[in-house]
């Protein structure tokens, strides 16, 4: 039986060997680091901050200019590298090379690459294409596309020549497209009339017909695949094909450091989705640092990250290009035809690196999938997980039936700042049920009530020193009065992330889940997260979601709603949940309620709606808990609206 820090995978020859050995050997001098040791390492990357990413961009070989400053005030309002000038494209051409490709892969089984000299080309074209639209240094271009090339493309184009990109997913509603791009009012649009999931091809001409009337400021639409039977309108139409046509030469619009590269999006779940503004130059120092550093892709690498387009572990992936390897493109639903398909597209694309989501790994062991069956080629040398806590039943899972010696590394972080603030390193054995490590130039914390940290016991999750990649401002925030009480109200001038934690002495750390999303019974505080792990161990169990309705004047229910394997027997199921919360957790953590539903209701980026659904049970309407066009599964919102109203007194 796996226990809680068993170790799981060791690091060879300490870890030294890779890029972070050679890190250390050349820029660990310059720091103060003579020892060969990632604590050491880590201190100084959060105490000597502006030293240690000046460090990064001369070790990964940026080549933009960085000025003479490195860190101008302190957080909330720190400026990296005000006197800097860089691009994001161009940090990408100069790594991203023959013979390194991008990888298209879909639900059909086709398999294609396109090398990287045939990718600048269509940059290079597509830039020209928007120029000729109209689109300047700081103008807005969308994408409403799946996880595809033609998005790729978009995105590079888009910022070479200094324009600011945002993307969405098709699968997106009306309401959720154009309570997004509303705000950034973008000039030109690239989309697709329709696409591929679970074996369906869908289509949305009338859906981007209707995205396009909400948005007057566009002038140009360019279609990825058929535009027949699309409506016209006020803008002008065409084709991708005919916008990568030509052989103008790739030119690169040097911005300031802290230019606007893209936008992303919270999740949007209750209200106008929070438009989050990140730079050039952070993106590419967080990210040159993360993948080459801390995940040592690189050179040689094939990186893979299942995501849709509306998600930021895609931009995360696109950060693959700024260290010159290969990127896998997956566009469908990771079911179809069935859950084998992307552990079996490890072989077919040589993939090194696999990035999953808890989820999937989850579906993959309820599912009865076994990889050893699947992988018979050496490529795989890691996996990531991230998108919510990884169980320990979850490590025991990969360990026993993916073919190694891999290492999986738990990651923990944000489309806040397009990164993990928790991961690992080349220097860190993987331990079951914990995250290896912070990551360097993070300073976390775990903090208390009062704002006191706190090693050994829970608290929340905190940053207590600026990072490159924390946004430059959110959209129309012109007084940063959002952004501040976004993150910074509760401890003034320390980022509030909104996750529990618990950090142990050697760094390690558990997330526990959202803390406005907190179990608290008899005054003792519990993250979602422990308590699925427990429940999500039991076999019948495919699923879980828990909320808990007590409030800071009295104390309501824990109701908990299963989802549950076909062959499973609902009273045995109860029985056995009882027994294991009260065994593993405490008594007051058995639920008062059970409810069994069809399915957990999620966010586009796959996240269970937690607090919409104790706010429903809370009392309140559901059109005011979530908006359907922010839901993945939006039809079983009436199942917990009728659920809702029964359990009410």
């Amino acid at each position: 039986m796996t226990e809680v820090g068993d170790i799981l995978w060791e690091p060879s020859a300490g870890g030294l060997s890779g890029p972070l050995g050679a890190f250390l050997g050349t820029e660990g001098p310059r720091l103060g680091v003579s020892s060969k040791t990632y604590d050491d390492l880590y201190r100084a990357s959060i105490t000597k901050i502006g030293p240690f990413w000046r460090s990064v961009a001369r070790f990964c070989q940026l080549a933009g200019d960085l000025g003479d400053r490195d860190l101008v005030g302190e957080l909330p309002d720190a400026v990296f590298f005000p006197d800097g000038f860089i691009n994001y494209a161009q940090e990408a051409y100069l790594r991203f090379h023959d013979p390194a490709c991008i990888v298209k892969a879909d639900e059909s089984g086709m398999l294609e690459h396109v090398e990287a000299h045939e990718f600048w080309r269509a940059v290079a074209q597509l830039a020209a294409s928007l120029q000729a639209a109209g689109v300047g240094v700081g103008d807005r271009v969308a994408g409403y596309l799946p996880n595809i090339y033609e998005a790729v493309v978009g995105l590079f184009a888009t910022a070479s020549i200094g324009a600011i990109w945002s993307c969405t997913s098709p699968d997106f509603g009306v309401g959720a497209v154009v309570d997004r791009f509303r705000q950034i009012e973008p000039k030109v649009v690239l989309a697709v009339t329709e696409y591929r999931y679970g074996g369906r091809l869908i289509d949305r001409r009338t859906t981007l017909h209707s995205i396009l009337d909400e948005l007057p400021s566009v002038r140009t639409v360019i279609v990825a695949g058929s535009a027949d039977g699309l409506p016209r309108g006020a803008w002008s139409l065409l084709s991708f094909d005919e916008a990568i046509e030509g052989e103008r030469p790739l030119i690169f619009a040097r911005v300031p450091f802290n230019h606007p590269l893209w936008v992303l999006y919270s999740s949007g779940t209750t209200g106008v989705p929070k438009a989050i503004v990140h730079s050039h130059g952070g993106i590419v120092l967080e990210h040159k640092k993360v993948l080459e550093l801390q995940n040592e892709i690189a050179d040689g690498s094939t990186f893979f990250w299942y995501s849709s387009t509306g998600w930021m572990m895609w931009n995360f992936l696109m950060g693959g290009l700024l260290v010159g390897a290969s990127i896998v493109l997956y566009d469908g639903s990771p079911g179809y035809p069935d859950l084998g398909q992307l552990w079996r597209l490890i072989d077919r694309a040589g993939i090194d690196f696999f990035g999953v989501s808890a989820p999937f790994l989850r579906s993959s062991q309820v599912g009865g999938v076994d990889p050893r069956s699947l992988i018979h080629g050496t490529s795989l040398r890691a996996i990531g997980s991230t998108g919510a806590p990884l169980t320990i039943d979850g490590f025991d899972w990969v360990y026993r039936h993916v073919p190694g010696p891999v290492q999986l590394i738990s990651a923990s972080g944000g489309t806040d700042v397009c990164t993990a603030f928790l991961g690992s390193s080349p220097m860190h054995p993987t331990r079951a049920g914990l995250i290896a490590a912070p990551a360097l130039g993070v300073a976390v914390a775990a903090f208390d009530e009062s704002g006191t940290p706190v090693v050994g016991t829970m608290g929340e999750l905190v940053i207590t020193e600026p990072m490159p990649s924390m946004p430059i401002w959110f959209w129309n925030d012109g007084d940063r009065s959002r952004y501040h009480e976004a993150y910074f109200a509760k401890y003034p001038g320390v980022w509030r992330h909104g996750d529990w934690v618990t950090f142990y002495a050697d760094g390690s750390s558990v997330i526990y889940g959202r803390s406005d999303s907190t179990l608290n019974r008899g005054g003792v505080r519990m993250g979602t997260a422990e308590f699925y792990r427990v429940v999500e161990a039991i076999k019948g169990v495919q699923e879980a979601l828990v909320i808990d309705t007590s409030a800071l004047d009295r104390t309501g229910e824990l109701i908990l709603f299963l989802v549950l394997t076909p062959t499973a027997v609902e009273e045995e199921v109860v029985q056995q949940v009882r027994a294991a919360l009260r065994r593993e957790l405490s008594p007051r953590h058995v639920p008062d309620r059970f409810f069994m539903v069809s399915e957990v209701p999620k966010t586009l980026n796959g996240k269970k709606l937690e607090v919409p659904i104790r706010r429903l049970f809370l009392g309140e309407q559901l059109a005011d808990v979530a908006s359907s066009d922010s839901v993945a599964n939006p039809g079983v919102l009436s199942e917990f609206e009728e659920l809702a109203r029964l359990a009410r007194p």
